[in-house]
């Protein structure tokens, strides 16, 4: 059984940093695309950024280029996400997923594209 765990949100001020971890049990982490979305009160849930089960190739929504930064460490398991410069518009509750499907990340950018889910992990950020 797969399972996803989210960690490292919290409330952080304006232009702060932060980095979220999501831990992997239960299959082949390596051989899995890997994901980060979020979810802000009120919206439907969106794809930040896609990292593919080498590592070698990665997607980044628009909102976050340049700020953020996901990364993978497939002998421990574990997917980052780096946020750096957090904006007002980051506040979320932040998502990673996983799937088998080993097409492009700039292919695996919408919701159902990933079969495997953590239960979130809250970012606020204080202006």
């Amino acid at each position: 059984q797969v399972q996803l765990e989210e960690s490292g949100g919290g409330l952080v001020q304006a232009g702060d940093s932060l980095k979220l971890s999501c831990t992997a049990s239960g299959y082949a982490f390596k051989s899995n695309t890997k994901a980060w979305f979020r979810q802000a009160p009120g919206k439907e849930r969106e794809v930040v950024a896609v990292i593919s089960y080498t590592g070698s190739s990665t997607y980044y929504a628009d909102a976050v280029k340049g700020r953020f930064t996901i990364s993978r460490n497939n002998d421990q398991n574990i997917l980052y996400l780096q946020r750096n410069k957090l904006t007002p518009e980051d506040p979320a509750v932040y998502y990673c997923a996983a799937d088998t499907n080993r097409l492009p990340p700039t292919l695996l950018t919408t919701v159902p594209s990933f079969e495997s889910w953590g239960p979130g992990s809250q970012v606020t950020v204080s202006s």
